[in-house]
């Protein structure tokens, strides 16, 4: 960890001797310390620096340090407080953790003491917010139900997505169709600074190609043929919130040297306005499409490559999760049976089996579709194999923890072969390092063998 990066101690002590050697303590240690000799210097740094800790004396003059604490917890609600008292004080020491302070240290105070107070505080302050992150995280949308899990390559991508939401950087979401790319980027817009701010989708696969840099540019009254009046773009419309640019890779190239524009000056060219326009957005983008090959073949621009690619952030595919499943099982069965008003059904343990072990190409959104229906058809208060589709009722057998339906007749390896890659290549998009992820092999090696079967 640099310098710059370490946690913020204030600390307050009108004892200039006791204040230098506490400072020198603790910034050996790897913490930035401000030191100031009172109270109202320490309430202006907190307001100022924000620090991860107080470490106040509580005798000082003017605004003393229980004071402190108290002002502290009403101006700068987050400040984790440690306090030192005079030895003995059991009275003030009661007193200032009523007022809000996590620990206090009786004085004199060995260096180990101190810094496992400190240590204590950073990481109570690390949890907290750490806390908090999750349970916004949860209340974003009711939609949320796409991150039920406990698989750690779940909790990974959550991780990622609450240190991302605090920056301002540029998220690309990458990802299979059902994923939860959408619901990825409307956490990271609600868990951000912008979230009272606008969050604006938009489907770039889904714009007409001549209408495009229209959609998201905005243009003047007549520019074009059909231009009949002034027009906000997306961008516009998003201006002080985050915008979703959903399937980037579609974008024309007229579009994507707009977007790049946007990206590196916060200035969006209008169609037939004389000059830019200012726009202060978050871009969260995302796509399946393999933009490295493209970038390669040169249907999209390497510079906006980069740009976009500022943090990228993949969501796990559900054959990855093991063992969310049942979870999501459990919410989506009594989330559908409440809205149709039907009872909870249960689910053989057979049944169970088939739907553990099927890979699930259309990921979290093709498993609650499947629930959804067998709520609605059920026939039963117990969901049984026969009720699942047919691709699920076949007890096919599995090698290599893929399930396989061999032809009485046999098979021939090379169409095994490419039919694995077929449909790799088909579930992620196009994706080369995703499909050559999923089929265990280098980019390269899957190259060579699209190459073999003349697979594009």
């Amino acid at each position: 960890m640099s310098r710059a990066d370490a946690p913020v101690i204030v600390l307050a002590d009108d004892d200039a001797n006791l204040r230098r050697v506490v400072e020198y303590q603790l910034a050996e240690e790897g913490w930035r310390v401000i030191a100031v000799a009172d109270g109202e210097a320490a309430l202006a740094a907190l307001r100022r620096e924000r620090p991860a800790l107080l470490l106040t004396d509580v005798l000082m003059p003017g605004l003393d340090g229980l004071a402190l604490v108290e002002r502290a917890r009403t101006t700068v609600p987050d400040t984790v407080a440690v306090v030192f008292t005079a030895h003995g004080d059991v009275a003030t020491a009661v007193r200032a953790m009523q007022l809000g302070a996590l620990d206090f240290l009786e004085k004199p105070v060995s260096r180990e003491r101190l810094v496992l107070a400190v240590q204590k505080g950073l990481e109570y302050a690390g949890l907290r917010d750490e806390n908090r992150r999750l349970r916004a995280l949860v209340a974003v949308t009711p939609a949320v139900e796409s991150f039920v899990g406990q698989s750690p390559e779940l909790k990974a991508a959550i991780a990622d997505l609450g240190r991302a939401a605090a920056t301002e950087a540029t998220v690309l979401l990458l990802g299979e169709s059902g994923t939860g790319k959408e619901l990825a980027a409307r956490a990271l817009h609600a868990l951000s600074v912008r979230r009272d701010r606008p969050f604006v989708v938009v489907n770039c696969a889904a714009l007409p190609e001549t209408l495009v840099e229209s959609e998201l540019f905005g243009h003047r009254r007549g520019a074009f043929t059909g231009a009949v009046e002034d027009r906000k773009g997306k961008f516009e419309a998003a201006h002080g919130g985050t915008i979703f640019l959903d399937e980037v890779g579609e974008l024309p190239a007229g579009a994507q040297a707009r977007l790049l524009r946007v990206l590196q000056e916060g200035e969006v060219d209008k169609i037939g306005a004389p000059a830019p326009v200012r726009v202060d957005v978050r871009v969260v983008a995302a796509t399946r499409a393999d933009l490295e090959a493209r970038v390669a073949e040169g249907s999209f621009r390497e510079d906006l490559w980069y740009r976009l690619n500022v943090v990228p952030l993949r969501l796990p595919p559900l054959r990855e999760r093991a063992g969310d499943v049942p979870l999501l099982l459990e919410h989506f069965l009594d989330k559908h049976a409440r809205r149709n008003g039907r009872p909870v059904p249960t689910i053989a343990a057979a049944a169970l089996d088939r739907l553990e072990n099927y890979d699930w190409p259309g990921n979290v959104r093709e498993l609650e579709n499947l629930v959804e229906r067998l709520v609605v058809l059920g026939r039963s208060d117990t969901i049984g194999v026969d009720d699942l589709p047919e691709p699920l009722r076949r007890d096919a057998p599995r090698f290599g923890g893929v399930r396989m339906e061999l032809p009485p007749s046999g098979i021939v390896l090379e169409e095994v072969e490419r039919g694995l890659l077929e449909e790799a290549l088909r579930r992620h998009g196009g994706n080369q390092s995703a499909a050559a992820r999923f089929l265990g092999i280098s980019r390269q090696t899957l190259i060579y063998r699209m190459k073999k079967f003349d697979l594009g």
